[in-house]
């Protein structure tokens, strides 16, 4: 920002020309899209460790989410306890399988093997959706170091450009001869 206020006090302020004003302009532009770049290519690192703290975060939020649900189930069947005691005979019948009193109705009971099945699909389905974070195209392809390097000279390189060809000029420079 000093460098923009020191050119701007040598060009802007000195000479009220129109050439001068697109000369600062595009100064201004060159720096700042060469500052972004080299910007860009030393925060790579940080903007990866952002998306997945963000991700993370909202892994952790959908669970505490979950949680909470569980928990109001878990509360309204509590609470549907209390008020009728026969409540509990009835679902230890249908969840624990014992004591069936109607000869016709069908109780279903699971086998190891379809226990075994169901538990794999659900393993396979947590292992899915706990998959690597997801960063965007631009930041994965930033990610590999010679193009971080690559992102870093071209910065580099339009800042000079914006020095070179848009600084301020010999005429506009007045040099203060030292006491």
């Amino acid at each position: 920002m000093y460098l923009l206020l020191v050119h701007l006090s040598f060009i802007g302020i000195k000479c009220g020309s129109m050439q001068s004003a697109i000369r600062f302009f595009l100064f201004c532009v060159f720096f700042v899209v060469g500052l972004f770049g080299l910007g860009l290519s030393i925060l790579s690192d940080e903007l990866v460790s952002y998306y997945q703290s963000r991700q993370d975060l909202k892994a952790v939020e959908t669970t505490n989410d979950k949680l909470r649900s569980l928990n109001e189930d878990y509360d309204v069947l509590l609470e549907q306890l209390r008020d009728d005691p026969n409540l509990l005979e009835r679902v230890a019948r249908i969840t624990l399988g014992f004591g069936q009193e109607d000869s016709e109705a069908v109780y279903p009971k699971a086998r190891p093997e379809e226990l075994a099945a169901a538990r794999a699909a659900l393993t396979k389905q947590i292992e899915q959706s706990s998959e690597e974070v997801r960063l965007p195209k631009w930041l994965n392809r930033l990610k590999e170091p010679r193009r971080r390097i690559g992102l870093f000279m071209a910065g580099a390189a339009v800042i000079l450009v914006a020095f070179i060809f848009f600084g301020p000029t010999r005429k506009n420079l007045k040099i203060q001869p030292q006491n």
